[in-house]
């Protein structure tokens, strides 16, 4: 979808983004080749030619900061696709209190198409850790994320860099989508399933889990990182779906659609 985008372009919004399409300049090779383009007067294309030329590179080279940086927020899920094996899914358990009043995160989860890790508190959850891991990726998935997530690591790990990466928000997405709810209600309507001993737990429970492992029990720490693992795996899941209806929502597909390529294939 990143090859599609022209809202990157300064003066370009959603609007005249849909009339290029709508002329069958639907890729930035489209945009290069064509000699006239809308309203767009041949400085102003010229400059135009340069700013794409640069995201080619910095798209070719997986350089995903020039994005993060050029890209308004809300539309860095149009990056998943071509950064999708570089992504990291994260989510955080904590103690159930807010950092003002003594809480703190016992485990961040973390998945990529390499595996899930889990960073324990007491353990291997460290700042150097979890930077290590983060410089390794260049694009970030989280659910609530920008609210809750990230805003507690920075708390807790002041010298962390992350708000440099692209973030796919999930939560922040449903709701352009018109769908509300937790990630839990989002697995059951898109038939996203758990293992049957995870089913029915929540955030709460995750406390007391912790809370039981603080206790003595290593079975209860078990149980709290197979949670934490199923939430951040199926971030990846919701969020392929999620990427295949934003690209619908924006129109992309049925100019696509009209005997014309699709740049590339459907996530699967």
């Amino acid at each position: 979808m990143i090859r599609n985008t022209f809202i990157l372009l300064d003066g370009i919004g959603e609007k005249r983004e849909k009339r290029l399409w709508g002329e069958g300049i639907l890729t930035w090779e489209d945009f290069f080749q064509s000699k006239e383009v809308l309203d767009i007067d041949y400085d102003k294309k010229r400059v135009y030619d340069e700013f794409l030329y640069r995201a080619c590179d910095a798209l070719a080279s997986k350089n995903c900061y020039f994005f993060a940086e050029k890209l308004k927020k809300r539309e860095h899920w149009r990056l998943f696709e071509e950064f999708l094996n570089d992504a990291l899914c994260l989510d955080i358990e904590t103690n159930g209190l807010t950092p003002e009043k003594g809480g703190y995160i016992t485990v961040v989860g973390l998945y990529s198409i390499k595996g899930y890790k889990a960073l324990v508190k007491g353990e291997n959850l460290t700042e150097e850790s979890l930077q290590q891991i983060l410089d390794e990726h260049k694009y970030l998935i989280t659910f609530y994320g920008c609210i809750f997530d990230i805003p507690f690591l920075k708390k807790e790990f002041p010298n962390l860099r992350i708000e440099h990466l692209p973030h796919f928000d999930l939560f922040f997405a449903g709701k352009r989508l018109g769908i509300q709810g937790g990630l839990k209600k989002l697995e059951t309507l898109f038939l996203i399933e758990r293992d049957d001993e995870l089913k029915g737990l929540n955030g709460y429970d995750a406390v007391k889990l912790w809370k039981a492992y603080l206790n003595g029990s290593i079975e209860s720490l078990e149980k709290l990182i197979s949670y934490n693992r199923a939430d951040t795996e199926n971030l990846f899941q919701l969020g392929k779906i999620f990427y295949e209806m934003l690209r619908s929502q924006v129109g992309i597909e049925e100019f696509m659609d009209n005997g014309t390529k699709r740049t590339s294939q459907k996530v699967s």
